[in-house]
């Protein structure tokens, strides 16, 4: 299961977290713009060029734009995802109309907690 958050964006680039718990997976995909993704947690297996590695934490991806990609959670992890320009050239936007953020730079719409589990309290 994956659980996307947007921190930020802008028109220089998006900034995305990610959590992925065990198992999970960002199938064979790709983004217009040039995606930059650390591992923040966990660990994660990344295809790319018909090669697949294992990431730490603290792997830092750097993949073109349109380069076609796949990621799985090898344990629970959370990715950071930075998309830039934002967006692209000839990027679907009419989805993204409802989501601009009106909030200082450094803002994010609510805390992301450390353990990986929802902000939300019960």
């Amino acid at each position: 299961m994956q659980m996307p958050r947007v921190l930020f964006t802008s028109p220089e680039c998006r900034a995305v977290v990610v959590d992925l718990r065990g198992g999970g997976e960002l199938g064979d995909h790709h983004v217009r713009e040039r995606a930059v993704v650390e591992v923040v947690s966990g660990r994660v297996s990344v295809e790319c060029l018909g090669e697949t590695v294992d990431c730490e934490t603290g792997t830092l991806l750097n993949f073109d734009p349109g380069e076609r990609h796949a990621v799985r959670a090898l344990a629970d992890a959370r990715l950071l995802l930075l998309l830039a320009p934002w967006p692209a050239a000839k990027h679907n936007t009419e989805a993204e109309k409802g989501h601009d953020q009106h909030l200082p730079v450094n803002a994010v719409t609510e805390p992301i907690p450390s353990d990986g589990t929802s902000a939300e309290t019960t």
